[in-house]
């Protein structure tokens, strides 16, 4: 599978060139799309991106993380991970590949949306990730389920661990473990396996 759409590869090889970076594909992480982690201690940074993500995911995922890597490169370690520093790069950086030629119409529509006011993740962001979902590949023909898709109170599968969906929190989902009782936050972006019983 390609990583990203074969239009965007000469843009995200400048931007690593203008500045770069180590870059990692790592294994599936349920916490987090990608990741980027300013170490003072190392001249080089390091950027991370979950193999199994579809290309649109893993284009914006790659901009997204380039853009934490130049915030803290312009302006130092103190500005938030997410606020308006961040926010201005990323906006910038993904002008460039916001166009018909990389991305198909119905995700171009929610993802220019997303970029007035990009949120830490894409996955907070409903409509566009409704549509990144399409794209996803498939095991046997058959769409992997995501915690944020399923409705509250349905019972599902994570891990070998029987869980129900509770209640959704700003990035995470509340959720109770059956045999326990105990509460857990759980990522929305997190595969599960739907219960045979559904609803409790």
């Amino acid at each position: 599978m390609a990583k990203m759409p074969e239009t965007a590869v000469s843009y995200c090889l400048k931007l690593w060139k203008e500045s770069p970076f180590h870059f990692t594909v790592s294994k599936s992480r349920l916490s987090k799309l990608g990741d980027f982690r300013f170490r003072a201690d190392q001249s080089v940074q390091t950027i991370t991106i979950n193999h199994n993500l579809n290309p649109y995911q893993f284009l914006i995922t790659y901009i997204h993380e380039v853009a934490h890597h130049r915030a803290f490169k312009a302006h130092g370690t103190r500005i938030k991970p997410h606020g308006r520093e961040w926010k201005s790069m990323f906006r910038n950086l993904m002008i460039p590949v916001l166009t018909d030629e990389v991305f198909p119409k119905d995700l171009l529509i929610p993802l220019k949306r997303h970029m007035d006011n990009p949120k830490a993740s894409s996955s907070a962001d409903f409509w566009l990730n409704r549509e990144l979902r399409k794209y996803d590949p498939t095991r046997n023909g058959i769409k992997a389920t995501y915690l944020n898709e399923i409705t509250i109170g349905t019972v599902f599968e994570l891990r070998g661990r029987k869980f129900k969906k509770v209640q959704p929190r700003r990035t995470r989902i509340l959720c109770e473990e059956i045999i326990s009782g105990r509460h857990y936050l759980i990522s929305g972006n997190a595969e599960i396996t739907l219960s045979h019983h559904g609803k409790d």
